[in-house]
């Protein structure tokens, strides 16, 4: 790469949620965040970019396919035949890094020690401590499930933020470490009607993503709640599985 398109590719990367330059020469520019710990190598061939991610994870890796199915061309590799592709595919994998374990419980380990440091002596272990626990825990799983929904209902693709909810599948309370908790696969983002409905074990969804309707409800008319057959996820990773399976056996039991 020469230096104007080093340039580009890192106006790219600061726009895009790789706001910092590690290395930067002319086989090509290596990008980090402070938000998240994935490195992007941003190369060019010809008129195709590059970008590899050598430290992310597998469950990164397999989002990112499925989100740009052809650009996958090799094992930690993706090609991208313009800027704007490359924009687009580097703000996505930002927003996955930020979203996906563990993240999400390292953001909310550093923001609790922050806010118990400046309150008084003595609160360790209180019942204050447990609701700033909570409040912080259920502020970064929201933003983890935004970031990872892309802003949009897992179900209606609304985008909306003010109407969306971050549902637990197995419940916060329920829940047996913090990284249960913030696990972004432990749950849904939601619209407020249908969020309302499956925190209550009113409505779930099957191993496919179709949506399933709780036995107490058999015959009633959800459409006025914005419920219809055939409604589904818009994408399930299999990591989903063992939160949804036990939200599902509620379902079918009341609760």
């Amino acid at each position: 790469m020469n230096p104007l398109q080093r340039a580009i590719a890192e106006k790219i990367g600061n726009d895009s949620g790789f706001e910092h330059v590690l290395r930067s020469g002319i086989d090509g520019v290596t990008l980090v965040s402070a938000r998240h710990s994935v490195q992007a190598m941003v190369s060019l061939t010809g008129a195709v970019y590059l970008a590899r991610f050598p430290s992310a994870s597998l469950t990164l890796l397999s989002e990112l396919d499925r989100s740009f199915p052809a650009a996958r061309s090799g094992a930690d590799r993706f090609s991208l035949s313009s800027e704007a592709a490359l924009s687009q595919f580097l703000r996505r994998a930002a927003s996955l890094a930020r979203s996906l374990p563990s993240q999400a419980a390292n953001d909310f380990q550093q923001a609790v020690t922050a806010e118990l440091s400046a309150l008084p002596a003595g609160m360790a272990g209180t019942e204050v401590e447990r609701l700033v626990r909570q409040r912080v825990g259920q502020d970064k799983f929201r933003t983890a499930m935004l970031d990872y929904w892309g802003g949009a209902c897992a179900v209606t693709g609304v985008a909306i933020p003010a109407v969306l909810r971050a549902s637990h599948a197995k419940p916060w309370a329920e829940c047996t470490s913090d990284a249960e908790r913030l696990d972004v696969f432990n749950g849904f983002l939601l619209s407020a009607n249908l969020d309302a409905l499956f925190d209550r074990f009113l409505i779930s969804f099957d191993h496919n993503g179709e949506i399933m309707v709780a036995p107490v409800l058999a015959g009633t008319d959800l459409r006025p709640l914005g419920v219809a057959a055939g409604m589904k996820l818009r994408w399930l990773n299999p990591l989903h599985g063992p939160y949804l399976a036990q939200h599902r056996a509620r379902l079918r039991h009341g609760g």
